[in-house]
């Protein structure tokens, strides 16, 4: 009785995850077409869209989340097949194009971090080893490492998955080389902001040179152990805090606060469907 009463509690809680009328209309014209060319046409997109939203936010398995939203075995399937179509990182470049185009995306600053979460045993035992998965032993335990750049606490730029026990500094280099955005007019995309805030994690000689050499800006602290130092504005580094929040904000979606899947791709698509959500 009681578990049966838990299990309806949840379930009513999941509408609170549903998109918005404006959030749908935003997202709808991104999709593929409802009618392919040839076969059936696919189940509404709106309702399958809103089963991933709800399996990512609650961690739900596929065949636990609300009938109203469709079949389980559809659902699953239209995830697997977009994410290999490489869809939702599509969605999630096409929004961050949307907002810069809308001058919403600011490149005065951005703004490097990375995080932990740990890994459910679920996630375990992937014939192609914890390694190529981005699953590792930290201190934290058995876990993975996202490392991400944001342009504030609701714009994630681009992140990277590494096994939970690697360095901040191993990340950085392809956090700056990823998350170029398209230009709506000509031109090449953009992918250099004016300045890099981060921890004394990305305190190293290596990466100053590496933004230096790109005309890139830095408010980085030294480490007690450098012996250089220069200036440092403390006011610009205390809106690190914004990255922090983006963090929180992400790791809501329970499915992301802790990996429950094997596949590293299918991970990483979760986090593009909770941050494409903050973008629009």
């Amino acid at each position: 009785m009681f578990a049966n009463s838990g299990r309806l509690g949840t379930l009513a809680r999941m509408k609170h995850k549903e998109l918005t009328d404006t959030q749908w209309e935003r997202l709808q014209p991104l999709l593929p077409p409802q009618k392919p060319q040839t076969g059936r046409p696919n189940l509404d997109h709106r309702r399958l869209c809103q089963r991933h939203l709800v399996a990512a936010a609650h961690r739900c398995p596929w065949r636990d989340v609300p009938e109203r939203y469709g079949p389980w075995r559809t659902v699953a399937s239209r995830f697997y097949r977009w994410r290999r179509a490489g869809i939702w990182q599509s969605l999630f470049e096409t929004v961050q194009q949307q907002a810069d185009a809308a001058g919403q995306l600011d490149w005065a600053i951005h703004y490097g971090d990375s995080t932990v979460v740990r890994a459910h045993q679920h996630a375990a035992g992937s014939p192609n080893g914890a390694e190529a998965e981005a699953l590792g032993r930290s201190q934290g335990g058995f876990s993975t490492k996202v490392h991400l750049r944001a342009a504030g606490e609701k714009h994630l730029m681009t992140f990277v998955l590494t096994p939970g026990q690697r360095h901040e500094a191993i990340g950085f280099e392809a956090l700056m080389t990823r998350g170029a955005v398209k230009r709506s007019g000509q031109g090449r995309p953009k992918q250099r902001p004016g300045r890099v805030v981060g921890d004394k994690a990305y305190s190293s000689g290596s990466i100053r040179g590496y933004l230096r050499r790109r005309g890139i800006r830095i408010t980085i602290p030294h480490k007690e152990n450098e012996h250089r130092s220069g200036p440092f504005d403390r006011a610009i580094y205390r809106l690190r805090e914004r990255v922090e929040r983006l963090i929180n904000r992400l790791k809501q979606n329970r499915r992301i606060a802790t990996r429950y899947d094997k596949c590293a791709e299918n991970y990483r698509a979760m986090w593009l469907i909770a941050a494409t959500l903050l973008w629009l």
